[in-house]
């Protein structure tokens, strides 16, 4: 992408589909398109999809005079409905994303689901199945047939009441177990899958008391595909060398299956 000119990054054609650059940075945005017509498709195909969330959703954008909840950050204030408009918005970028080949980098110019400025969680996701799902012997610390201690155990270690580890066996891969990690240097859980022809995908788990934005994104490295997404103080991936659209159905599982 960056070979006329390696100034510009994917995170400045991020910031230009998405109208957040000045027009200094602009104009060198727009030359680099003009010379790399692949990119420039890519950005295109990003803009119409903002354009798309940004319509479906037009009708919300109307402020009530009882609304606080507008103003207030999610992780002060957390609802069912705020959930299940995030679900909406991410299944429209699914289904954008389906047809295009691409994921919008945004979903609403709303505070709440903005994406998330660290790229962390989705590098140890792929760090952690690359190290242990090729393990044989030891993929994981507590196998499935000890799940109640595992939820119980890993819950603990995190913080979270009643964590429930999710069922995927209608999507054909069923628990191997799961292991306590580090996930930007505070405990972290990571669950792992197994279909019938052997193939692995894991489910990682973090805590940070910093998040405060909401994102879904595909990340790649290779042919290890992550799919992640930030609620609240929680961060999830899932993370698999599998098609994306299988990703994308056990990512939309596990997001069901999760507290939010």
């Amino acid at each position: 992408m960056n070979e006329t000119n390696p100034s510009v990054t994917e995170a400045d054609l991020h910031a230009y589909a998405d109208g957040q650059l000045p027009e200094t940075a602009r104009a060198r945005i727009e030359t680099f398109l003009a010379d790399n017509p692949d990119e420039a498709a890519m950005v295109a195909e990003w803009q119409a999809q903002n354009s798309g969330i940004r319509s479906l959703f037009a009708g919300y954008e109307k402020a009530k005079e009882n609304d606080p909840l507008l103003v207030v950050p999610p992780r002060v204030v957390s609802s069912a409905p705020n959930r299940w408009a995030i679900a909406a918005s991410a299944l429209l970028v699914f289904t954008l994303g389906a047809v295009s080949g691409h994921y919008g980098p945004a979903l609403l110019e709303k505070p709440e689901l903005q994406l998330a400025g660290s790229e962390s969680l989705p590098k140890q996701a792929q760090t952690a199945f690359t190290v242990y799902a090729a393990e044989v012997r030891h993929p994981v610390e507590v196998f499935a047939d000890e799940e109640a201690h595992l939820a119980t155990w890993l819950g603990k270690r995190l913080a979270i009441q009643n964590l429930k580890i999710p069922t995927l066996q209608p999507l054909g891969f069923k628990l191997v177990g799961g292991r306590l990690l580090p996930v930007d240097g505070r405990p972290g859980a990571m669950f792992m899958y197994e279909n019938q022809a052997g193939e692995r995908l894991t489910v990682l788990v973090g805590r940070n008391t910093e998040n405060s934005t909401t994102s879904f994104r595909f990340a790649s490295s290779g042919n290890i595909e992550t799919f992640y997404w930030i609620d609240g103080e929680l961060g999830y991936a899932v993370t698999g060398e599998i098609s994306r659209e299988t990703l994308r159905e056990v990512a939309e599982e596990c997001y069901r299956q999760f507290p939010s």
